[in-house]
């Protein structure tokens, strides 16, 4: 199948914005993995004083990971979905928290500016069209030593990934899926994340994007070796 893109795989997002919670409920780990990765990013403290980008947020899952692991930080949360964002937008949240609706690549145009001390981008970067140029555009609204953590499906390379990844879509995922009317979308998931870079050549894209300290760690339980969390940063001089 062709995967979707832009427009497309935004309108796909809406339509699926009313089962979406649930649907992630039910994978286990879901929500404390985010958690792990906002960790991950090893700030300081409760997050006093800091900004942080959450880019790609969705329903909300990846920002109530950083509220919930920094809830002393100001957020500022994007998607380019108007029916995510609306769900997200619609649930309790403290102070200190705003959503923007726009393409990660288009974010000065909605007014998103840097510098930030950190961004958490979780399961956005394989659905872009253009990965390389929303890096570049993360890399400049950080500020030198800005921290980025990319919570992602990044295959191991192993074959038995690979397998696992398209047994849990085609078995359960899809099937769900489609009762619902969002087949097309969930099979995007699965393509998405086989045509994806493998975790290695994820980290090699972020070294080639000007980022340093990279490391690509794994995630528990059954996605081992299927989701990672990616850590790097911008380094404190130079280009």
């Amino acid at each position: 199948m062709t995967l979707l893109r832009d427009e497309d795989l935004a309108a796909a997002f809406d339509h699926a914005s009313r089962s979406y919670d649930a649907l992630v409920a039910a994978n286990p780990g879901y929500h404390a993995h985010l958690r792990r990765s906002v960790r991950r990013l090893g700030l300081p403290g409760q997050g006093e004083g800091l900004r942080l980008l959450d880019l790609g947020c969705g329903t909300g899952a990846s920002t109530a990971a950083l509220r919930s692991v920094l809830p002393a930080a100001g957020i500022t949360a994007v998607d380019a979905s108007a029916g995510m964002l609306a769900r997200a937008a619609a649930k309790p949240w403290a102070r200190g928290v705003t959503f923007v609706h726009a393409p990660a690549e288009r974010l000065a145009a909605a007014g998103v500016d840097g510098p930030f001390d950190a961004v958490l981008a979780a399961y956005l970067f394989r659905n872009v069209t253009d990965p390389d140029t929303v890096l570049a555009t993360v890399r400049d609204v950080l500020r030198p030593g800005g921290r980025l953590a990319v919570h992602e499906y990044a295959l191991s390379g192993r074959r038995a990934d690979r397998a696992v990844w398209t047994l849990v879509c085609r078995g359960i995922v899809q099937p769900v899926a489609a009762l619902l009317g969002d087949g097309p979308l969930y099979r995007h998931l699965w393509r998405s994340v086989v045509a994806f870079d493998t975790a290695d050549r994820f980290g090699a894209r972020l070294r080639a994007a000007g980022f340093d300290r990279v490391r690509a760690l794994p995630l528990p339980g059954w996605q081992t070796g299927i989701t990672h969390t990616f850590v790097a940063r911008r380094p404190e001089t130079g280009r």
